[in-house]
C-alpha cells in the first residue's frame, strides 16, 4: 500500500468529526465542563470540487465561540499564518457577508485557535505562538516608536504526546486513545518497521487492548477485525 503523504483527512479528524467528542475535547483542554445542551456546529472547511478537507477541526460553541483546532505531527511555527487564512474562510461560512455593509454592528463568534502536537522531535508540553513573531522588521518605515500591532493571533500549542499534559488526556479518553495508538507508531518506527506495518502493527495493538476498538473495527478491515475501507488505511498512514 503506498503512503499517500497528502491526504488531508487523518485518523484525528474522524475520531472528532462530532460534536459529543468536540464537547470532551474541549472541555478538558480548557478545564471547563460544556453542558451537553449547549449546541455544537462543526463548520470544518472543505474543497467542493475537489472533496477534499482543507482545515483539521473548527466549530461553534452556543454561536458564541468559534474554535479552530489543528492536528500537527511536525513542528510547524508558521500555524499563526495558516489559522489567520482558516479563520477568515470560516467567518465567510458562517456570517452573511451583506450585514457587514449595514451600520449596526454585526456581532461575530469569538474565535480560539489550538495546536495539538505529537510528532516524534522533543516539544514543550505548551507553547503559545504568535502571528505577530512572523512580521518583518519595520524600523525607518514609520515615525511611532511604539506602535500597536494592529493584527496578532495567538495560537495555544499542546503536545499530546504520552507523557505530556496528563491532565488533559485523563479528562479525554477518546484524545489519550489516539494519543496511545500514535505512540505504539512511533515505537514500532523506532525498531524499523515500514510505515505500513507499523500502522497495522499500532491497530492490531490497540484492537486487542480495547483501544479505540469500535472506531478500528468500524473504519477498517482488511481481516474482520481490522480494515472495510482504503480511505481510512490512506488516512492513518498519511498521519503517521
Amino acid at each position: 500500500m503506498n503512503v499517500n503523504k497528502n491526504h488531508k483527512d487523518s485518523v484525528f479528524s474522524l475520531l472528532f468529526s462530532n460534536p459529543d467528542t468536540l464537547r470532551e475535547l474541549y472541555s478538558a483542554i480548557e478545564g471547563v465542563d460544556l453542558p451537553p445542551d449547549i449546541p455544537i456546529n462543526i463548520n470544518t472547511l472543505s474543497d467542493v470540487l475537489i472533496k477534499k478537507q482543507i482545515n483539521d477541526i473548527s466549530f461553534t460553541i452556543d454561536d458564541r465561540l468559534v474554535v479552530l483546532i489543528e492536528h500537527q505531527s511536525t513542528v510547524n511555527n508558521n500555524m499563526p499564518l495558516r489559522l489567520l487564512l482558516y479563520i477568515a474562510r470560516v467567518y465567510e461560512k458562517i456570517i452573511d457577508r451583506r450585514k457587514t455593509y449595514k451600520i449596526k454592528l454585526e456581532k461575530i463568534p469569538m474565535p480560539e485557535f489550538i495546536v495539538l502536537y505529537n510528532g516524534s522531535d522533543p516539544y514543550y508540553d505548551h507553547k503559545e505562538l504568535r502571528l505577530s513573531e512572523a512580521f518583518k522588521n519595520i524600523e525607518g518605515l514609520t515615525l511611532k516608536e511604539n506602535i500597536n500591532i494592529p493584527l496578532e493571533l495567538v495560537v495555544q500549542v499542546y503536545n499530546i504526546n504520552q507523557g505530556h499534559n496528563t491532565e488533559i488526556l485523563k479528562k479525554c479518553e477518546t484524545l489519550d486513545n489516539y494519543s496511545i495508538f500514535v505512540n505504539k507508531i512511533h515505537e514500532y518506527r523506532q525498531i524499523d518497521y515500514p510505515l505500513e506495518k507499523a500502522v497495522l502493527s499500532a491497530i492490531k495493538y490497540c484492537i486487542d487492548n480495547d483501544i479505540l476498538r469500535r472506531f478500528f473495527e468500524t473504519n477498517s478491515s482488511e481481516a474482520p477485525s481490522l480494515a472495510r475501507c482504503q480511505t481510512v488505511w490512506m488516512n492513518l498512514l498519511s498521519m503517521a
